[in-house]
């Protein structure tokens, strides 16, 4: 696919390039329609050519890490192979320039595994004819290197890498503490991401979600093995584990099995080493089997994940999250601008201790660590990526986020999203978020899920599912399960927790959440940010809710979201958002003991039917509890604009900047 001078812009910006312009090994026309390479050949090529910005950068690395002359490159050279004329993208020479030493072939970022091992056949056809020693086949995503062993017939060799100028092949690429994989780009990064899942998924060889699972895994190892300062500092000057290394076993094997399954037992022995020290990232074995552990690695092993910048790996990681999770598991994405609305609206404290109680993929945790990662920013300016600067946001990662995901995939996911930005997981479980914090105590090992506890919950709980009472066992701990709820309520609540008369047969997933949210936050400035639908705001059969959330919440502003908010994920709900701060259970008691002495006065008055009964109800209590609720002013903000439509299309003229800072304004003056 051709480039846009958009994405051509943003490629000219790379380091890479940059430096091939500054030494004048390539030129750039003012327009950024053409590009010179000064090689051997001198040759001029578009720009907009699909492959054109894999061969300019694999051009520079012949250059720049392997010591080439430009002089003994050509590109894009006639060469005759056979009977015809064909165009190979790169030729290496030697010194002379009598002999080819190395074939490379580019293909363009996209092609899939088909693809490239057509283009590696080419590359063989290519330096079969041309009695070269070496080939490249790279698309910038993926690289394999092969050796000619012998031309006639031809025998050839997977190696770990073409050597050096002057230099030999080595065994493997990249030794920790001397030669170690580089930093990616956002983009470079997106697609190694993809293509590794596409691999896996093979076009059906394996279920995406389990695809999307086992990559989730790999990436684990990889970080695990970059970061052996922490986690095996001794092998300082022994070669990576994540990466292809040679075996002389394999000379005569094309299938290279014995590279393979030396590989797998790297990564797994990886693997078990990460779950030792953190079991709740990953409980599953890898699943896969050698050959797809190997294709994986091809893939990952020339970029170094811890180094690339944060942000650039964040977003690479969340957009091609994002678009798996616009199928089937939709409903686990809250989409970007929404996260970052309900993030910006409350504003976050470094001291806060922070929860999603259905946390999916962890957008809020994250948003939340970016806020105070910025914060860090600021403070430290130029002595970011400080110990100090870093310790500033690292130490809200690991102590002040907790999130609970009832999914165990979706759960691996939020785990690794936080591990791909430095961390925050270990405070990330599975289980049922409705279940109370004992259970949860006991069920994951964890005792910091407790009451009374959280400043700040922000969440998008799952809507339209019930809860049945003869289905769990905690449904006895929900004042909303119970009947006799709502300020008109003429009938009293029954105290007997045993009297089947007393509960609901089932309730609604998000009303149960609201109640769940309520017991884990702290009484001083605890606050929610929930996503409801409009039933709960406007339904009558949902009085009683909205009569619980005034006893319990100081409501302070309700957003009104489009009917597409969430329809790209699978999910057309019309919904709201509510920012409520829970009351002191000082408030709350006079709140409950008010409408008891109410009620009392109304059930002693004669002659009054049921609906005078409740209006009359209604009318006491308002004039009693405002005497509690002095300036009681909720922010009501109708969205139309949320900055993408319903096919998640870019719209000019988004609202929910201002609406945020309407919200984090109305809220710090109360």
């Amino acid at each position: 696919m051709a480039k846009t001078q958009d994405e051509i812009k943003e490629l000219l910006s790379t380091n890479s390039l940059k430096k091939g312009i500054a030494n004048n090994y390539i030129t750039i026309n003012s327009d950024n329609s053409y590009i010179t390479y000064h090689c051997k050949n001198k040759t001029k090529r578009k720009l907009s050519n699909p492959e054109e910005f894999v061969q300019a950068a694999t051009f520079l690395e012949l250059i720049f890490e392997y010591n080439y002359s430009p002089l003994n490159i050509s590109v894009n050279e006639n060469v005759q192979i056979g009977s015809s004329t064909k165009e190979a993208d790169i030729l290496v020479y030697n010194e002379t320039n009598s002999k080819i030493l190395i074939v490379v072939e580019c293909k363009e970022e996209q092609i899939n595994e088909r693809q490239f091992q057509i283009a590696v056949d080419q590359a063989y056809s290519y330096a079969h004819s041309l009695a070269s020693q070496y080939i490249w086949v790279t698309s910038g995503i993926k690289d394999e290197y092969f050796e000619l062993v012998e031309l006639y017939p031809v025998e050839r060799i997977s190696i770990s890498d073409i050597p050096k100028r002057a230099g030999k092949v080595e065994r493997y690429k990249y030794v920790k503490g001397s030669k170690e994989p580089q930093a990616g780009t956002q983009a470079e990064l997106r697609q190694k991401f993809k293509s590794a899942h596409d691999a896996l998924w093979g076009g059906g060889a394996l279920a995406p979600t389990t695809a999307f699972d086992e990559l989730d895994k790999l990436i684990f190892c990889k970080i695990w093995d970059e970061k052996w300062r922490d986690n095996a500092p001794k092998t300082k000057g022994e070669p990576f584990a994540f990466q292809i290394i040679s075996y002389h076993e394999d000379k005569d094997d094309k299938q290279n099995l014995k590279a393979k399954t030396e590989l797998e037992k790297r990564v797994r022995e990886l693997y078990e080493h990460g779950r030792k020290k953190d079991p709740e990232v990953f409980k599953d074995d890898i699943k896969l089997d050698k050959h797809k552990i190997y294709t994986v690695v091809q893939y990952l092993q020339d970029i170094n994940l811890s180094r690339t910048d944060l942000d650039a790996k964040g977003v690479a990681f969340q957009s091609f999250m994002g678009e798996f999770f616009r199928g089937d598991f939709g409903q686990f994405f809250t989409p970007n601008p929404i996260v970052e609305f309900i993030v910006n609206s409350i504003g976050i404290e470094r001291d806060w201790k922070i929860l999603d109680t259905s946390c999916g993929s962890g957008g809020f945790l994250l948003h939340a660590l970016k806020a105070v990662r910025d914060e860090a920013n600021e403070i430290y300016g130029e002595d970011v990526n400080s110990s100090s600067w870093r310790n500033y946001w690292h130490e809200f990662a690991e102590k002040h986020l907790f999130g609970i995901e009832i999914n165990e995939q979706i759960s691996r996911v939020a785990k690794m999203n936080m591990i791909i930005h430095d961390d925050g997981h270990t405070n990330i479980i599975t289980n049922d978020g409705l279940k109370n914090n004992k259970t949860l105590e006991i069920e994951n090992r964890n005792l910091k899920f407790q009451d009374g506890t959280f400043d700040l919950i922000m969440t998008n709980p799952p809507f339209g599912s019930t809860i049945k009472a003869d289905e769990v066992n905690y449904y006895k701990e929900y004042e909303l399960f119970e009947k006799n709820l709502g300020i008109t309520e003429i009938k009293d609540r029954i105290a007997d927790d045993n009297n089947k008369k007393k509960w609901r047969a089932s309730q609604s997933t998000e009303i149960l959440f609201l109640e769940r949210c309520y017991k884990y936050l702290n009484e001083e400035n605890g606050y929610l940010a929930i996503v409801v639908p409009d039933g709960i705001l406007t339904n009558s059969t949902s009085q009683y809710v909205r009569d619980w959330l005034v006893e319990k919440f100081r409501i302070l502003a309700i957003v009104s979201l489009p009917q597409h908010t969430f329809a790209h994920v699978n999910a057309g709900v019309k919904s709201s958002v509510l920012f409520l701060k829970k009351h002191p259970q000082t408030l709350t008691k006079k709140f409950e003991q008010t409408l008891n002495n109410v009620k009392a006065i109304v059930k002693v008055e004669k002659g009054l039917g049921k609906e005078q009964r409740q209006e009359r109800i209604l009318e006491l209590y308002k004039k009693k509890i405002y005497q509690y609720s002095e300036n009681y002013d909720i922010l009501m903000i109708n969205v139309g604009n949320i900055g993408y439509d319903a096919t998640n299309k870019p719209m000019d003229g988004n609202e929910l900047p201002d609406a945020s800072l309407n919200i984090y304004n109305h809220i710090h003056k109360i």
